[in-house]
């Protein structure tokens, strides 16, 4: 996922790396735009307007051809206008954007195809493929986001490529002494220890040579591909080789293979056993437990991002309200910061599977599609486009249910995971359009035209209570989603519970609370309760005029 613009942009490209992307193939990139962003037409107007700004700035650079800016720069000061301006108009034509995301998917899967073929190649070195090798392949290949059908359309490929074969049942390798055995049994959803999976079955480093550069950045590749950093990869790879160094000979030669004259007992004594000529008294080895394996969670790839989107494309539900999808991902729920409350820490490492949120929180003119006697309880401001209030969880509930009769598919509240993971995206930022919470440019918070007493009088957003939902543009969240900073709190699915600071997946608080979670913050709010990670609840019969919902829709 890019980084959005910052917030102002540094005007020392040497601050800032976001300047180099301008002639990059995919146009998101070049405007500081995430393929996963749902980017709106304001989006890439705003982005491509303040980049043209930024590099209009550096134009005078071009008649001081010794200056180290202008070095840096260098054909970026006539280019740059070119590309953005092509990158602007593409993304704004709904056939050309929808072909250039078709473009990136195919690179996509092209570039994981690649690093699955250089995988196949360690494997088959000795042409032979046994079938057990064959399956973890496969496995290698979904970790990377192909499908299985594709996994091993490209495993045939590389075996016509190649001539190897698959190997018929052999007879069993010799036994892997214990200490590597107990470097390489783990779980597979953890990307270290799939790591070391993928360095055994290369097989590398077996026959006593060492790894070339080659084969050291392939493999540091593929660790990278599973979600690991360059340098534990580099790491894993180190810990490997120091492995295969003190392995015993037998188990370090190919599966299938005898040393002549090697006594059968060779092979099973350590390398580092004393050898004498009396036997030593023997001790009982004190018995060991393995420590406990958490639970990791899954690698989201490029790919697998790709194809999430094509095949889950945005829409329209029946009452107008746009749905977008929010793509697959890990990130740190809560924050540790100095302004962080109990309730937000200890900071969690959460996956969340992809699904669907409204743009905007449910309007007026929505809500009474399915309850029209809420006109009644309207707001004296609130027009249509407003966000509906006046509405508790059990309100909220029923539109959900509702909705879902009516269109055959699964709606609900977002869990406060959900919300959480879709106002800030994967990056740590504060607010859902990053750090800065400067003007009335973003949100609509408790400010000048506010009557309440912890108003911030250097700001006039422009609305003393609520705003019509799509307002403030530019506070999008990195996947487009509108309005989720200010204006009304949020009703969350599952009740108030702490944070445990362990790894989880699809986390889902408890429903049998009076502590229901929203989020937010509202017209109403402080500054500081508009930060994504902020956390509130109220009863589920309470409603307010600054409290509405928004809803997901479940992918299939």
């Amino acid at each position: 996922m890019a980084d959005s613009l910052p917030n102002p942009l540094p005007d020392n490209p040497l601050r800032w790396e976001g300047w180099k992307r301008y002639n990059s193939s995919n146009y998101y990139e070049r405007l500081c735009l995430s393929f996963d962003s749902n980017a709106s037409t304001e989006q890439i107007e705003d982005n491509c307007r303040q980049l043209l700004v930024w590099w209009q700035k550096k134009l005078p650079l071009k008649n001081q051809p010794s200056n180290p800016l202008s070095q840096i720069l260098r054909a970026g000061l006539d280019e740059a206008p070119i590309f953005l301006v092509e990158a602007r108009t593409a993304l704004l034509d709904p056939v050309t954007r929808k072909q250039h995301d078709l473009t990136l998917h195919e690179a996509a899967v092209e570039a994981a195809g690649e690093e699955f073929k250089k995988l196949i190649g360690f494997i088959i070195i000795g042409r032979r493929l046994r079938s057990e090798e064959e399956a973890r392949l496969v496995a290698a290949g979904r970790a990377l986001g192909l499908s299985e059908e594709e996994a091993r359309a490209v495993i045939e490929s590389e075996l016509g490529r190649t001539g190897a074969v698959r190997a018929e049942a052999e007879q069993a390798p010799p036994p892997i002494p214990p200490p590597v055995v107990a470097m390489f049994e783990t779980s597979s959803r953890d990307p270290f220890n799939e790591f070391r999976k993928l360095l055994q079955m290369s097989r590398l480093c077996r026959d006593g040579e060492e790894m070339t550069d080659d084969q050291r950045d392939a493999m540091c590749n593929l660790g990278e591909s599973l979600g690991l950093t360059g340098g534990q990869a580099e790491d894993l790879i180190d810990e490997y080789t120091e492995h295969v160094d003190t392995m015993p000979i037998a188990a370090q030669r190919p599966a299938g293979t005898v040393p002549r004259s090697a006594p059968s007992v060779a092979v099973a004594v350590p390398s580092n056993a004393v050898r004498s000529a009396a036997p030593a008294p023997t001790k009982a080895a004190p018995s060991v437990s393995p420590p406990p394996v958490q639970r990791e969670l899954p690698v989201v790839t490029p790919l697998i991002r790709a194809q999430e989107k094509e095949k889950n494309p945005n829409f329209v539900s029946v009452t107008g309200a746009e749905l977008y999808l929010v793509t697959s991902g890990t990130f740190a729920m809560g924050f540790n910061g100095i302004e962080a409350q109990p309730s937000e820490q200890p900071v969690t490492k959460v996956f969340v599977s992809r699904f669907y949120l409204t743009r905007h929180p449910i309007t007026n003119a929505q809500f009474e599609c399915f309850d029209r006697t809420h006109v009644a309880k309207r707001a004296p401001w609130g027009e249509d486009h407003h966000p509906v209030v006046y509405v508790t969880t059990a309100d909220a509930e029923r539109f959900c249910e509702w909705l879902s009769r009516i269109e055959g598919r699964r709606y609900r509240l977002p869990t406060e995971a959900e919300w959480e993971y879709a106002a800030r995206g994967t990056d740590g930022r504060s607010y859902p359009w990053g750090e800065q919470l400067d003007g009335g440019h973003y949100a609509n918070f408790a400010d000048l035209s506010s009557n309440c007493a912890w108003r911030d009088t250097r700001i006039d957003d422009g609305w003393p209570q609520t705003s019509p939902v799509g307002a403030y543009p530019k506070g999008a969240s990195p996947f487009g989603i509108e309005d989720m900073a200010g204006n009304v709190f949020e009703w969350c699915l599952d009740c108030y519970e702490p944070y445990k600071g362990k790894d989880v997946q699809n986390p889902r608080g408890p429903r049998n609370s009076q502590r229901r979670n929203y989020r937010g913050g509202s017209w109403k709010s402080r500054a500081a309760s508009l930060r994504a990670t902020a956390r509130q609840f109220n009863g589920p019969d309470y409603s307010s005029n600054d409290v509405g919902f928004r809803v997901v829709c479940e992918c299939a």
